[in-house]
């Protein structure tokens, strides 16, 4: 137990370490893992600050991570959970004064505060996706606080559609962090800016694309370089919003590629060298004149494994390249187009 709890806050260091010291922390192993990465909860804490004055109600706060950010925020914050072992965890994690209790989180105890709840998605090992797996329900919970100001935190894989279809008339919220796609976070109309239904947060580059900014972006041939717009963009719908906000267009209007003759500040992008239809002798010719060695490989809308067609190909020199591969044009007029490219980074 000593050298469980011992590796814990090894990792625990990594995750949480932004929320202050948590070298005395106790946890599990999958409190660790639900936790909320700190840079995400603490967007989270200064975004709750900004939006309500008063106090926040953690319904769900397990071992105190989102308590201890929304502290840092210098939110007053109360927690509950139905586990009556993570709850004496978070007690020991956030102290004796914290204001904590042991409560369902379909049973309200709170009546002023906005609520922040993030379902359980975790059973047998295996990350839930699916809007009923999640503990408590979601459509149990917009029910059980319906008027009141909600946070709720989800994976970033569940349906979109299916959210709205259920209930859910607020902001739908994707965040991405160190280049993965974190959560999305659901914010009940009270907590959203009017207009705003979708929102895509890099923390990264401290940069948000809403569904309320310009969209105009058109689709034109590849220009000197290709851009994969970040994670929470694409899963958030907003890669023609983003490809306004930077000058840059579509490489086609279903593939979330973009193009440019100039890199947004800060984004790794892809300078053509060579454009084709796919076609592996083709391309494996245009690789050796290249000298290329290291390669990455990138697919959208095509059915290709890159770790197969990587060994095909054999690159055996010493530049470091990418092919960007993508279906461009609908329908039967639609081809396999594969682009070599060098990294900017």
């Amino acid at each position: 137990m000593l050298v469980e709890t011992t590796l814990l806050r090894r990792r625990a260091a990594a995750k949480l370490g932004e929320l202050g010291d948590v070298s005395g922390w106790l946890f599990t192993d999958e409190a660790l893992q639900q936790a909320t990465a700190a840079p995400v909860a603490l967007h989270r804490a200064r975004r709750l600050a900004g939006a309500t004055g008063g106090p926040v109600h953690d319904a769900t706060c397990s071992i105190g991570t989102e308590v201890a950010a929304l502290r840092a925020a210098g939110m007053p914050a109360v927690g509950s959970d139905i586990d009556p072992v993570r709850l004496a965890m978070a007690r020991h994690n956030l102290g004796e004064s914290a204001g904590l209790c042991r409560a369902d989180a379909l049973r309200p105890v709170t009546r002023a505060a906005a609520v922040l709840v993030d379902p359980a998605r975790r059973g047998a090992g295996r990350r839930r996706l699916r809007l009923e797996d999640h503990r408590p329900g979601l459509g149990q919970l917009f029910e059980a606080y319906r008027g009141r100001d909600l946070v709720v935190k989800c994976a970033p894989g569940i349906d979109f559609d299916r959210v709205r279809r259920i209930g859910f008339d607020g902001e739908i919220e994707v965040t991405s962090y160190r280049g993965s796609v974190r959560e999305a976070c659901l914010w009940s109309a009270g907590l959203s800016r009017p207009g705003v239904g979708r929102r895509a947060t890099v923390l990264d580059r401290g940069e948000e694309i809403t569904d309320a900014d310009p969209d105009d972006c058109p689709v034109r041939p590849a220009g000197r370089w290709i851009v994969d717009p970040d994670g929470a963009v694409v899963r958030a719908g907003l890669v023609r919003h983003y490809g306004a906000r930077h000058g840059l267009w579509q490489l086609d209007p279903d593939i979330a590629y973009l193009s440019g003759d100039r890199l947004p500040d800060g984004v790794r992008g892809f300078e053509v060298l060579e454009q084709s239809p796919l076609d592996e002798r083709r391309l494996r010719r245009a690789l050796s004149a290249l000298d290329c060695g290291a390669l990455e490989i990138l697919v959208r809308g095509v059915r290709v494994d890159p770790d197969a067609l990587r060994r095909r190909l054999r690159p055996r020199g010493g530049r470091a390249l990418t092919v960007v591969i993508a279906r461009l044009g609908a329908g039967a007029a639609g081809r396999p187009t594969a682009f070599v490219c060098r990294a900017s980074r």
